[in-house]
C-alpha cells in the first residue's frame, strides 16, 4: 500500500477486506474493494453479490456505476475525473480517491489532501522529475505511460484521443525545454574538429598535401 498515509493504511486493515491490498492503483480499479469498504458503512444500500470482482473494462464500469449512485445519494464530493482515473489505473487516481473516502467516512482530516484535483495529479510527471535526465521517458513513452488502453476504449472519438495524446506531448516538450535551460551543459554538443584535405598546388615533388583543420560551431539549442 505504498503511497497511502499511515492512518489510511490502518483504517483499511481494520475493515478486514476480502483480499490484501498489494498495489493501490490496480487493486481498487474495478471498484470491488471500494464497494466492500462502503458496505461497512451502508450495509442496507449495497449488496456485494451485485458487484463483480473481474478485471475487464465492462466489470469495472458496471461496479462504478453502482458506486456512483451511492455517492450521489449520500452527496459525496467525489469528482467524476477521480473515478475515471481510478478505473483506468492512472497515477495517483486510486490513492486520491481512497484518501477522500477516508475523510468522508471517518470524518477525519488529512492535512495535505488537496481540495481540488489537477491534471498533473493523474500523470507520472512527479515521478519523472525525480529521475536523472538520462532515465526519463521519451515522448512516446510518456504517451504510453499516461494514456491507458482502457481510456482509449471508452472514448470512441478519435479527435478527443488525439487531443489527449497531444496534451501529453506538449507537457513533455515543456519539461524538456525547462531541462535544457536548467542543465545547458547536459544538452550542449562539444565542438568537433572538421578535417578537410586540400591539395597544395605549390607542393613539392614529394606530393605532400596540406590538411586544413577547422572548428565547427556548436549547434544552436
Amino acid at each position: 500500500m505504498s503511497g497511502l498515509p499511515r492512518e489510511v493504511i490502518k483504517w483499511l486493515q481494520s475493515l478486514d477486506l476480502s483480499h490484501p491490498i498489494k498495489n493501490v492503483k490496480r487493486d481498487f480499479s474495478n471498484g470491488y474493494l471500494v464497494a466492500e469498504i462502503l458496505a461497512w458503512y451502508y450495509p442496507h444500500d449495497l449488496q456485494m453479490h451485485s458487484f463483480s470482482n473481474g478485471t475487464s473494462l465492462t466489470a469495472r464500469q458496471g461496479n462504478w456505476e453502482q458506486l456512483e449512485r451511492l455517492f450521489l445519494k449520500e452527496k459525496f464530493d467525489i469528482p467524476k475525473e477521480l473515478i475515471d482515473n481510478t478505473i483506468h489505473c492512472k497515477p495517483s487516481g486510486a490513492k486520491l480517491l481512497i484518501e477522500r473516502l477516508y475523510t468522508l467516512l471517518t470524518l477525519k482530516e488529512l492535512k495535505y489532501l488537496p481540495a481540488k484535483c489537477t491534471p498533473d495529479d493523474f500523470t507520472d510527471r512527479t515521478y519523472q522529475s525525480q529521475l536523472p535526465l538520462y532515465a526519463r521517458a521519451t515522448a512516446s513513452q510518456s504517451i504510453k505511460n499516461n494514456l491507458a488502453n482502457t481510456e482509449l476504449a471508452t472514448e470512441p472519438d478519435y479527435t478527443v484521443c488525439s487531443s489527449k495524446a497531444q496534451a501529453i506531448v506538449d507537457v513533455y516538450n515543456k519539461q524538456k525545454q525547462n531541462d535544457k535551460e536548467c542543465y545547458p551543459e547536459r544538452f550542449s554538443t562539444k565542438p568537433k574538429l572538421k578535417v578537410s584535405p586540400i591539395k597544395d598546388k605549390g607542393a613539392g615533388t614529394d606530393g605532400v598535401e596540406e590538411i586544413s583543420v577547422t572548428q565547427s560551431k556548436p549547434p544552436n539549442l
